[in-house]
């Protein structure tokens, strides 16, 4: 891969890492229509069909991970250029592919609010199929981040204006720090140096955790240490229906990997919870940072409990609000900068 196309994927990131997508609707500018993570392909028959379409297909079809079942990224939808008619550019998130011997090489460019808003419109640009393919292989997991972060942000704008200020106000006080969390979530717990909040539904159940502890070291802030802690935070505090019963961690299934979290250095985790002794579980995302001013660490959780519905949308919706947590000494307006 050359430089060039690393600096685009690059800017790409930046631009939905570092925005808070709410875009500058104009007078005349209509509101985007499909659903959350609803893509619209634009492109030539031939090539849709032919392996660089495939390639990228298999990108947008591939499953998301930390679910306990089978869920692609995103349901997508398919048109050919001259079929990409004044409807469906209203669709919230699009992809042109262009293949054309005019191009030197392959990369990406992106619009937004073009026709619509909120809207993002990445076009890719190859001067080959060959090209396209190797390029969209390479760069796949790009491609799912940012229409990923897009949505995400979108709720986050949801969020500021729509949220539960009670809950947002009792983890002010707990913890001298700030969320945006869905109104839905209306029951709750306290626990030392512990929070958890829930729309407390026998299914489709939406959950958030925060919980601190001393900071000591670099180990805070492993798999390993974090796997073993949150087993000891939710015995305590999370157990099930009968003596013996608590949430545990799936371990096997926990990936973590670094992430940014407005400017700062946060432990991303995302794997599946158990009730130990009893057939409950799901999936959990934690976002673990470190609180400079206070001296510790603190993890903000979602889970779900959801056994006869799909997962995606409640877990990434849930995730967005993991985004929004303010610790002490972070400005407001630098909640979004993600």
């Amino acid at each position: 891969m050359k430089k060039s196309l690393y600096y685009a994927i690059f800017v790409l990131a930046a631009f939905i890492c570092f925005s808070s997508c709410k875009g500058r609707k104009g007078v005349f500018t209509p509101t985007s229509s499909g659903r959350p993570y609803e893509i619209l392909v634009v492109v030539n028959p031939v090539l849709w069909e032919a392996p660089a379409g495939r390639a990228l297909f298999d990108v947008l079809d591939s499953d998301v991970p930390g679910l306990p079942q089978s869920e692609r990224s995103f349901r997508i939808m398919y048109s050919s250029p001259q079929n990409f008619d004044s409807t469906l550019k209203l669709i919230r998130n699009i992809i042109i592919v262009e293949v054309k011997d005019i191009y030197t090489k392959a990369s990406f460019k992106y619009a937004k609010d073009v026709y619509a808003a909120p809207q993002l419109i990445l076009t890719i640009q190859a001067p080959n199929n060959e090209e396209l393919q190797e390029f969209v292989e390479k760069n796949g997991q790009q491609i799912i981040d940012f229409f990923t972060k897009a949505e995400m942000n979108r709720q986050m704008s949801i969020l500021e204006t729509r949220h539960n200020d009670n809950i947002a106000h009792m983890v002010d006080s707990i913890f001298d720090s700030r969320i945006w969390l869905p109104s839905e979530l209306t029951s709750s717990k306290i626990g030392k140096d512990f929070f958890w909040a829930s729309t407390n539904r026998g299914s489709g159940d939406q959950n958030f955790v925060i919980y601190s502890y001393p900071y000591t070291d670099k180990k805070s802030l492993t798999r390993e240490f974090f796997m073993n802690k949150r087993d000891s935070v939710m015995k305590i505090n999370i157990p099930g229906s009968k003596e013996g019963m608590y949430m545990s961690t799936d371990t096997m299934s926990v990936i973590t990997q670094p992430i940014n979290v407005q400017g700062k250095y946060a432990l991303e985790s995302r794997g599946l919870w158990r009730v130990k002794g009893d057939f409950m579980g799901g999936p959990f995302v934690s976002h673990t940072r470190i609180d400079t001013v206070n001296n510790r660490v603190v993890t903000a959780e979602v889970f779900v409990y959801s056994p006869d519905k799909l997962k995606r949308n409640l877990m990434r919706m849930l995730e967005s609000s993991l985004y929004t947590l303010r610790l002490p000494g972070v400005n407001s307006n630098e909640v979004n900068n993600n």
